[in-house]
């Protein structure tokens, strides 16, 4: 009878392997899917290196027109900013002479201040 109990518990017990259950698919049916998946993958590749229906030449023309445009208007932006700084170093000098002319009209205004008011002071 111990015999016949172990084999119970050895299938049924705590200490059973655990088996998992899967429907096996039959060889070509598996092969079939892989290559319904490789030929899927290349038409993708294909479709993507064709450029999706449009024609990668006239893209490359247009990205090349865009591309001097682009460098057209960089170049008139520096060109317009070194005319800007070249403009402000002149307004920059000018505002430098004119400060410099305005302290010589004041020290003159001083002086010629000073000398009126010693004039008037010995005729009191």
């Amino acid at each position: 009878m111990k015999p016949v109990r172990r084999r119970i518990r050895r299938h049924f017990g705590l200490t059973a392997k655990q088996v998992a259950v899967r429907s096996q698919r039959p060889w070509y049916f598996q092969w079939g899917v892989a290559v319904l998946f490789v030929v899927a993958g290349y038409l993708v590749a294909y479709w993507q290196f064709t450029g999706g229906g449009e024609n990668l030449s006239e893209k490359f023309k247009q990205a090349t027109l865009e591309n001097q445009s682009m460098q057209t208007k960089i170049i008139q932006t520096e060109r317009q900013l070194q005319i800007e700084k070249a403009a402000q170093a002149n307004l920059e000098k000018e505002l430098n002479l004119v400060q410099d002319e305005n302290i010589k009209i004041k020290e003159d205004l001083l002086f010629y201040k000073n000398m009126v008011n010693n004039k008037k002071l010995p005729n009191r």
